[in-house]
């Protein structure tokens, strides 16, 4: 069974943020009532779970300023134009730890919040990552390199630490896949 449609009436843009615009979207319900929504268009993101031969996962811990603290996460960022998903997060991955992995694993997409935004995130696991180069950091990035035992996962997430909801279903793509590293 599926619901009846909406149709939508019109759409403008209402603000060019850089990295995301925002517009207005205008609809009409089944029922024949308009309301107004707000949506975020912005390009897809990626999210790399990156493990060294030794199982250590890497991690970066940076300021989010939403929340205004400290968060730990795993390396990501947005799909710049021109650019596949696999393709940005070798490059994030890189700019962001100095690592590169043996092999680059799609295993898991998933919108990153359909009420408001128009992407989707692609989650990639990254093995055999060795340290190439200094992270390449962008002008509004300051991050710290952690390195963890890849069985501190669980606990990262139940005690706290990894609060991110998008890194979290990153890890619920992983243990999904089944992967080897524990």
């Amino acid at each position: 069974m599926s619901l009846p449609r909406w149709t939508k009436v019109s759409t403008r843009q209402l603000a060019d943020c850089r990295v995301f615009t925002v517009r207005a979207d205008t609809w009409r319900s089944p029922h024949g009532r308009v309301h107004d929504f707000f949506v975020l268009d912005s390009p897809d993101w990626v999210n790399v779970l990156p493990f060294t031969d030794e199982g250590e996962l890497l991690l970066v811990r940076q300021h989010r300023y939403g929340v205004d603290r400290d968060s730990l996460e795993i390396p990501g960022g947005m799909v710049d134009p021109g650019e596949s998903p696999s393709q940005a997060a070798r490059r994030e991955l890189l700019e962001e730890t100095g690592y590169a992995p043996d092999r680059l694993e799609p295993i898991g997409q998933i919108e990153s919040n359909p009420a408001i935004l128009t992407n989707t995130t692609h989650t990639f696991l990254a093995l055999g990552c060795r340290r190439v180069a200094s992270p390449k950091l962008d002008g509004t990035e300051e991050l710290e390199l952690v390195k963890r035992p890849a069985g501190d996962v669980d606990r990262l997430l139940q005690g706290g630490e990894i609060v991110h909801a998008l890194v979290a279903v990153a890890f619920l793509h992983w243990k999904l896949k089944g992967s080897p590293i524990r």
